[in-house]
């Protein structure tokens, strides 16, 4: 048996004993600690902490959905890992994250609109019996309708706006949720779900500049966070969004970008295409390789980064390499199911 200390964002610290063969997330669980998770398998990244001191291991069996550069970085998903000795783990979030518990109930199709040649954003209303708070970032499960697979999807609303939900979702060739909403999705129609889910959401309090950079439907979180910080009181930090798309067809949401400029002086948006031919104003390259062009990153930055693993990946280093310390890069990767 070894001890485990989980230190909060907030400062809180829990010591646990965690036995031989068990898992550092079940053990916390167990003994009544506010631990965000979800899959318990390795594939959704919820539970991930920075190991600080000691040695683990990932337990017989088990994979793991953590970036090579994730786990360079001490990244490690604490539902597949187990305590080769007493050790330390910085959680990414604060002791009061897990104060909004996980939900399950049903929510009713307000609109479905197809934005882009491969996105329909999805608007939904949570019924009585689900209803929950989550912060800007957060993500929802949705059960698709007539199966019984599940599909996670990012917030792209405020929780201001509760009861109403904003869904901006990839439409994948042969997907069950795409065919779904494709050909059959209807207004009024009801949704089982659940959330609110994951560790990567807008940290409180901070005031020091922002850099995001979203693919695709990794849009979705940063425009909640972008409305929840235009609407807290006091000076507002300049914030940097750097969106991409493979093709001009996949791009959406510019009006609504657009809007959010005039609200917020100091947003500055960057919209890149994979390959041409481009409308005005959108540049062909990868949203990652502008952060940082124009002049060094103020050290104290914190950043947000959503979207394929490939783009997590190479923004992880870039911003490394721009001096951001790893504990300041927030990620979410999206995987195709």
């Amino acid at each position: 048996m070894h001890r485990v200390t989980l230190v909060f964002s907030d400062g809180v610290e829990h010591e646990l004993a965690v036995d031989p063969g068990a898992s550092v997330l079940g053990a916390g669980l167990a003994a009544g600690l506010p631990l965000l998770h979800q899959c318990r398998s390795g594939s959704c990244s919820t539970c991930v902490a920075s190991l600080v001191e000691g040695e683990v291991g990932t337990l017989p069996g088990c994979g793991s959905s953590l970036l090579a550069s994730e786990r360079a970085a001490g990244k490690r998903l604490l539902c597949v890992t187990g305590a080769s000795s007493d050790c330390r783990f910085a959680l990414p979030y604060d002791s009061k994250a897990g104060a909004n518990p996980v939900v399950k109930g049903h929510a009713f199709v307000n609109a479905a609109t197809q934005v882009a040649a491969d996105v329909m954003r999805l608007e939904l209303e949570l019924a009585e019996d689900c209803w929950f708070t989550f912060r800007p970032g957060q993500f929802i499960q949705i059960t698709v309708p007539g199966t019984d697979q599940t599909r996670s999807y990012s917030i792209a609303s405020t929780p201001a706006e509760l009861p109403k939900i904003e869904l901006l979702i990839r439409l994948l060739p042969g997907g069950v949720m795409s065919e779904w909403l494709l050909g059959q999705v209807a207004a009024d129609a009801v949704l089982e779900i659940s959330g609110p889910y994951g560790a990567f959401f807008l940290q409180d309090g901070n005031r020091a500049p922002v850099v995001m950079i979203a693919g695709g439907t990794g849009l979705a979180p940063m425009m909640a966070m972008i409305d929840v910080i235009r609407a807290r009181p006091g000076r507002k930090p300049p914030i940097h969004l750097s969106f991409g798309c493979q093709t001009a067809e996949g791009l959406f949401h510019g009006d609504a970008l657009d809007l959010r400029r005039l609200w917020l002086p100091g947003l500055s948006v960057t919209t890149s295409v994979d390959r041409g031919p481009t409308p005005d104003g959108v540049r062909v390259g990868n949203p990652v390789e502008v952060i940082g062009a124009d002049g060094p990153l103020d050290p104290a930055t914190v950043a947000y980064l959503c979207g394929p693993p490939g783009m997590i990946d190479a923004a992880r280093r870039h911003l490394q390499a721009l001096g951001l310390a790893d504990s300041n890069i927030h990620a979410e990767q999206f995987v195709a199911s």
